[in-house]
């Protein structure tokens, strides 16, 4: 009886995460535009680190060539681009009462929100990444990777979406208590892309920072990418843990808010 109540749930937010990809895929305009915009970035990068390599006069920066460099920014990038706004989803929802609604539901929120995201960022990440390779294979070739490595780095994709989700869904829960939550998002934002390695290897930071940006969770989003364009096992495994405890900590935390969050519902007869 257990298993097959599980199995139902699982296959409910599976057909969720299912219809979300479909949507996804039906607003064609606001996906050219995405892919446009990335075509624009990356050229932009490619010319930049270019410039900063002939400058430099060497081969290799924190251990990547110029090609690798620009395949680095590529995942980068798709992973940046594909995040749906789950923080002001969420904000959005608490706002106008809408949570209320959703909460009378046969299906956990959480989860619903969860198989929306994994379901919509799935299919943006793979249209992006397929964009951004045709650019990467036009200006530098094809990069060399180590196929062994690959599931395990699609596993670190996967655990990276479910890091940045915990994230933004504890933002958007934030809205039970503060008037705007869209600070606290564009903090999240920025110390991602500065810390998390966005826009380039944590290796090229000073010493010092290198040590606090390991120290801190961010790296776990965007470290998937170092990681393809190397193919090293270790780092790989070593990148796993740190996703894995990352998640851990950070669903303590959303759980901790959103029971918090819900006796607030209950208190004003939600």
């Amino acid at each position: 009886m257990f298993i097959s109540k599980l199995e139902g749930s699982l296959r409910k937010y599976c057909w969720i995460g299912l219809l979300s990809a479909k949507s996804n895929l039906a607003y064609w305009p606001e996906v050219v535009s995405r892919l446009l915009f990335l075509v624009v970035i990356l050229y932009i990068f490619l010319r930049l680190w270019q410039m900063t390599y002939a400058q430099l006069g060497t081969s290799e920066l924190g251990g990547l060539t110029v090609a690798q460099m620009l395949w680095y920014l590529t995942f980068t990038e798709a992973l940046a681009m594909s995040g749906p706004r789950v923080s002001q989803l969420v904000d959005e929802d608490v706002r106008t009462g809408a949570i209320a609604v959703q909460l009378l539901k046969p299906f956990s929120y959480p989860l619903y929100r969860l198989s929306t995201n994994i379901g919509e960022r799935v299919v943006r990440f793979v249209i992006n990444l397929l964009c951004g390779a045709i650019v990467s294979l036009s200006f530098v070739g094809p990069l060399t990777i180590d196929w062994f490595i690959l599931p395990l780095s699609t596993l670190t994709i996967l655990l990276a979406f479910a890091i940045d989700f915990l994230a933004q869904f504890c933002i958007g829960l934030g809205a039970f208590w503060l008037e705007d939550t869209s600070g606290l998002l564009l903090i999240y934002s920025r110390l991602t892309m500065i810390l998390g390695g966005l826009l380039m290897p944590i290796e090229l930071f000073p010493e010092i920072l290198q040590k606090l940006a390991h120290a801190l969770p961010f790296w776990t989003v965007y470290g998937v990418a170092k990681i393809l364009v190397k193919g090293q096992l270790l780092p790989a495994l070593y990148l796993v843990a740190a996703q894995t405890l990352t998640i851990s900590l950070l669903m303590l935390v959303a759980t901790l808010i959103y029971s918090l969050a819900m006796r607030r519902v209950a208190s004003h007869g939600g």
